[in-house]
Parts: C-alpha cells; structure tokens; sequence
C-alpha cells in the first residue's frame, strides 16, 4: 500500500517553474510518508504532477513509482496505492496480447492494461486501489477508485488546477487550498459524523472520488465522472444449497487471492464468526506450504474486571480467541491497551484521519496496528461481513426497519445535547441529515418483483454499505496505513458483495438466525461455538477511570476558554453532562456508547480544528 499526491492544469506548463513544482510534490509525498515508508517518488510533465510514497509488498526491488511507459509513440504514468487479487490473470491476458513486463508488480499490469484498453480496463480489476494515471499525448488524467471504497482518494479544485491525494493532509500540503468549513462541513461534523457523505470531504469544496468510480481530466472537456461499477438488483434462482455453496466457494477463493505478498501476513482475530473464518483459512492454505499463521487480538486491560454485558457487546472476546488459535494453531498475540495510551492516540487518530474519527474505537485501533506493524506489513481482518449478511441489530429490529432515519443512528437528541441553541438554528441538523437519508434511500437499487417487506431490506443493506460500511473501511485504512500496516478485507471483494445483495433476507436469516448464510458457508471451518456465538463487536473499554480522565481533559481542554468548540458549544450544558454518570449501554452512533465516545470525539473536533487551523466561513 502507499499514498499517493498529484495535481492537473489543463493550461499550465509546470516546466516552467519545474524547480518550485518538484518541491511542492515533495512536500505532499512527504505528508504522506506514514502510508508508505520505504520509498517514494515525483514525476513531472508539461500538465500534470505525481508524487508516491511507497510500502513495499510486491516486487520489493522493481516496484518503484511514479511508473513511467512508452509504447506505440504513446506514454503513460502512474501513481498507485492498493493491490490486485487477479493480477496473474491479468498479467497473463496482457502478455498473450504482446506486453512484455519489466517488473512483478501490479503497477505495471494496471498500467499496460489502461495503455491497450483505455480507461474501461479498470472494469477487470479484481482488488483494492486508488490510483491516478496521466496520458502525455492526451494531455489527460483519470483518477480510479475501487469499487467497495477501501482505498481513499480525495480532490479538490482552486483555480483551475485539480489536486488531489490519498489522504486530506497531501491535499493541504499544496499552498492554494485553504482549511475551511461551511454550515455543510458543520453537519457533517455533528451531524453525520464519523460517517461522511458519499463523495464528501467535510472541509469546503473538498471532495472524494466515490466508489466504482473514475474522473477524467481533459483540456478539452474539464472534469467529467463515471461510474464503471454498480450493485445490480434481480431476482436470485439459486437453491438454497446452491446459495450457501456459491458463497463459500466466494469467500474461501477471496481469502486465498487476499493472501498474495512477497513478505510475511498476519490476521486479526477477534473471535467471533467474521475474523475466525478468515483466520480458519489463512491457516490452512498457509499449512500447506509448512507455515504458521500468526494471530492478533485486542482487549483493555483490566477489561475482564470491569466488563459489563449488555444488548450490544453481550460477551467478552478472549475465551473464543483461545478456542480458535488451539484450533487452527496460529502463533497468538494478546495485545492490551491501556488508559493512557487510548487517550494518547485520540489525537494520533486525528492525524491519521485529518478529521474527528471514532474517538476511542478509532484510537485503540490504531494503538493496536501500531504494534503489530512491528512484526507485519499485511493483515487480513474480518471487516465489512456485517453489511453484506446483515450481522447489525437494526437489520432486525422493528423499530429500526419502520424508521425513516439512519438505523444507527435513529435519535439525533444525543448530538444535540451539548450545542448552544444558537448552533442548532444555524445548523438545521435534523433537516439535514433526513435529506442525506431520504436522498441515499432514493439510490437503492431495486427489483420490481421485490415485496414491501424485502424492498426495505434493501434499503437498510444499501444505507450500511453506502454509509456504515465506508465508516469502518476509513477506520481500517487510516488506522492500519498511519504505521504502514496494509489491512485487506476479503469480505469486500465486489462478487461477494453483488451475490449477497440478491440472496432474499429468508436465506441471509434463515429460521431468524443473525448472518445463517454466511455460518452456513463456514461448517466444517470453525467450531461450532465460534460458528454460532452471537454477535459482539470490537471491544471498548468498561474501565470508569477512563471516562474520568476523559471529562478532565474535556474540563481543561474544552472549558478553559481557548478551544475553538466553544463557539458550538453551551458550557452549562456541557458542565451538567460531565457531572452525571454515562449510560454505557446507549448507542451515540451505531453501538458506540454515549457518553465515553461523546467526550472522546468532541476532543478530537477541538484538536482537529487546532492542528488543521480550521477557519469556519459562514456561522
């Protein structure tokens, strides 16, 4: 994995000034650097600039970037940052149409690929990646995102001149683009986040190229969208024993092809159904060559004393962790967070995010990637299940599924509680947010002979993997790329996904069981107390010390009077919040709970807005 940094004009010559142009790209791959250490590059041409900074997973020698070709008269250049799961296939197809390759990575595949097919090659890609490419004899860009959203890409427009980059922080590396934020950014802040819009990069006139789609960048025609991968709704034929074979068959294979590396993979290992089927099959494909998987898990310490179950976390990880490391035989690692370093990396997590992320959730995590890119460049996890088989409670809640709001987030009085009266009518929030659900509801893709009731569930499926979905993909990329850690998710692959979407909910649910079809799939892979072990999700920690130092860092960093949050917030309400005792087992965005993860985040608003000098335009 790497990031990547670049910038069009379609009537500039950066030859001119190549000196000041070299040394901006510079400056953007070096923002960068945390995504990929171990190399980095800048290539210039007459309208456009690249800048890479490179983790090394394939090709560890050949693999240089920005890539440059030239065939037929023609030459193309590209900067890349992801992985491809059919590249042998590819590689293959292009050779038995005359290509010779000069490396074994995927860089080059994508490029002689876009060079004999154009921009539609992208369509053959079976991975995860962002990546740019210039035309020189065009005079033209286009920028790729996969087709789940794994992979970031952001850009932004300033007179003329497109600039964009893996991560926000590339982006605010050039010196036109200004750190500003208007009533739509506000929202999306208190509002929305940590989701964000589809497309959406909260600071104003910031974008991001939305999944499955590509821009394209001419002197011509300017910036032009498309979109070269959809989910397709039609009615589903297969049996159900065809349906449950079908999906192993898909998760097995997209687990083995996620496994391709020239350095050592590891897997998080949580326990429960999601993580320990990749995990089951990691270790068997790499028994075969005589390997031992390495494992991960994550707890807080002190965490088995002060545990309290309730209908969102019901059960602790560490007993299904053991069972599945003496099955499979993995080499384990318990790893454990503390207070401190959880509050530490509270303002890490900003760096990494150049945003308000998923406060401790988000700050544990990347403590936890912290140490296991110590030993590892590449982890498979278990992510993104949940969306696709419908793992969450509001995929079967009443009350959530005849709600017309985001099922995670079905009250907004939560977000409400500390804003000043004054902020809120500013805002508008509530009319804001129901546009954004009742706009992303519209979206769905549907198939007419689909009941009410199955209508609905498509519409809950949609707003997950457009919304949820992406949350924890952004949590995942910046937490794990932030110490150089690539982490795959097998359950992302596009087949996967577009199969699952079909499957009717009584297949997915079958006889009311939470994710039957994907525990179906996995028989024979898993015991069956880790098989059918009810959903937990990632662990938080129950310590109540933590919570008192978080309201201590609120006290000082929020009410001292210097923090740029005060201007939102009502410092009685703030006050009275402080002084009263959280309920632990209350959801503030999805089963977060409320009040940890409400101090936590208003922490990382402030410091977001310090580090980044936020300027808000229009309150």
């Amino acid at each position: 994995m790497c990031g990547i940094a670049g910038f069009y004009h379609r009537d500039r010559d950066y030859g001119e000034n190549e000196s000041y142009y070299r040394t901006l790209l510079t400056g953007m791959h070096q923002e960068l650097w945390r995504r990929g250490p171990d190399d980095a590059g800048i290539y210039l041409a007459k309208r456009c600039g690249f800048s890479h900074s490179r983790l090394s997973i394939i090709d560890l020698s050949g693999g240089h970037q920005p890539m440059v070709r030239t065939a037929g008269g023609k030459t193309c250049s590209i900067v890349y940052n992801g992985e491809l799961y059919n590249g042998k296939e590819l590689r293959k197809m292009l050779q038995n149409r005359g290509w010779t390759f000069g490396t074994s990575c995927d860089t080059e595949v994508i490029l002689l690929g876009f060079m004999e097919f154009g921009p539609e090659f992208v369509r053959q890609l079976n991975g995860i990646f962002a990546f740019g490419i210039y035309d020189s004899g065009l005079e033209a860009l286009y920028l790729f995102r996969d087709c789940a959203g794994v992979k970031p890409l952001f850009y932004t427009v300033c007179e003329g001149e497109l600039i964009f980059a893996s991560e926000l922080k590339g982006i605010l590396a050039h010196p036109a683009v200004k750190p500003e934020i208007d009533r739509k950014g506000l929202n999306e802040i208190f509002g929305i986040g940590p989701a964000r819009s589809p497309g959406c990069g909260v600071l104003k006139n910031i974008f991001e190229v939305c999944p499955g789609e590509y821009l394209t960048c001419t002197r011509a025609g300017g910036i032009q969208k498309s979109l070269y991968w959809k989910l397709e709704s039609h009615p589903h034929e297969d049996s159900y024993e065809k349906t449950v074979e079908t999906v192993s068959f898909l998760v097995q294979d997209s687990i083995s092809r996620q496994m391709v590396s020239d350095v050592p993979i590891c897997t998080f290992l949580s326990g429960g159904v999601d993580s320990s089927l990749v995990s089951a099959v990691c270790a068997l494909e790499l028994k075969k060559q005589g390997k031992k998987l390495a494992t991960f898990s994550f707890d807080f310490v002190d965490n088995q004393k002060n545990f309290k179950a309730n209908a969102f976390q019901p059960s602790q990880d560490r007993p299904y962790v053991e069972e599945m490391v003496e099955y499979i035989g993995s080499d384990h690692t318990f790893l454990e967070c503390d207070n401190q370093h959880q509050i530490a990396m509270l303002y890490d997590s900003v760096k990494a995010h150049d945003l308000p992320a998923m406060a401790d959730v988000d700050s544990s995590m990347l403590y936890f990637c912290s140490q296991v890119s110590k030993k590892y460049k590449v982890t498979l996890t278990g992510e993104c299940a949940d969306e696709i088989f419908g793992g969450y409670p509001w995929f079967h809640k009443k009350e959530c599924l005849e709600a017309e709001m985001f099922p995670w987030t079905m009250d907004l009085s939560p977000r409400k509680e500390l804003l000043s009266e004054e902020f809120l009518d500013y805002l508008k929030m509530d009319a804001y947010v129901l546009e954004c659900y009742h706009r992303s509801v519209k979206e769905t893709p549907r198939w007419e002979g689909d009941s009410p009731q199955e209508q609905r569930r498509r519409e809950i499926s949609w707003l997950n993997l457009r919304w949820f979905m992406q949350t924890l993909l952004n949590r995942m990329d910046r937490t794990s790329m932030y110490s150089g850690l690539e982490a795959r998710v097998p359950f992302a692959d596009t087949r996967i996904i577009q199969y699952v979407w079909n499957v009717p909910w009584e297949l997915k649910a079958r006889d009311g069981v939470v994710k039957h079809l994907l525990r179906e799939s996995g028989r024979g892979l898993l015991p069956e107390e880790v098989l059918f072990r009810r959903k937990s999700p990632y662990p938080k920690t129950y310590d109540p010390r933590y919570e008192n130092l978080l309201k201590d860092m609120v006290r000082e960093v929020i009410l001292s009077g210097g923090s740029p949050l005060l201007q939102f917030l009502d410092r009685k309400k703030v006050e009275q919040f402080l002084n009263r005792s959280s309920d632990y087992g209350k959801p503030w965005y999805g089963q977060l709970m409320a009040g940890p993860q409400m101090l936590a985040y208003l922490l990382q608003v402030d410091e977001w807005m310090k580090r980044y000098q936020i300027r808000v335009v229009d309150l």
